[in-house]
């Protein structure tokens, strides 16, 4: 059977979207969200609270809403570590204990693959764009709310 070029390449692109929507992080409506506030500053966060999306967080994403984040809630306050492996987006990232207190807060590069410790047992992490939480007078000690529901 002979194929015409138009045949090809409809074929060679259904494979590909077929290809590319099996390797695509989840999207980001497909995560919950909530409405966390950090003194008189509301952020939107994606959660991420299985092992699979904590893995993936914000991995091969390019843009960010503004105010717009992901916070990561883990099983048990410990201490956490990130890096940026396929992350493009530059971030600041905040450790916070279980009791909603920010332990620390970290910039961190686009692909860069040091890692960034939280200054404590954390229970979560908050990553938004970087500076936002400069921007915004947010530091360590600050409380989170909204963080339980």
């Amino acid at each position: 059977m002979v194929l015409g070029m138009r045949t090809i390449g409809f074929a060679v692109t259904v494979y590909l979207v077929a290809l590319l929507g099996a390797t695509l992080p989840a999207s980001a409506a497909e995560l919950p969200q909530r409405t966390l506030t950090i003194g008189g500053s509301k952020l939107v966060v994606e959660v991420a609270a299985t092992p699979q999306t904590r893995e993936t967080g914000l991995m091969n994403r390019f843009s960010l809403q503004q105010d717009h984040g992901m916070l990561f809630v883990f099983e048990a306050p410990q201490p956490l570590a990130f890096w940026m492996k396929n992350t493009y987006i530059p971030l600041s990232i905040a450790f916070v204990d279980r009791n909603g207190h920010i332990l620390n807060i970290e910039d961190m590069r686009p692909q860069d693959e040091a890692t960034h410790w939280s200054k404590g047992p954390a229970l979560y992490a908050i990553e938004m764009r970087q500076g936002w939480f400069a921007s915004k007078g947010i530091g360590a000690g600050d409380v989170v709310g909204g963080l339980t529901e």
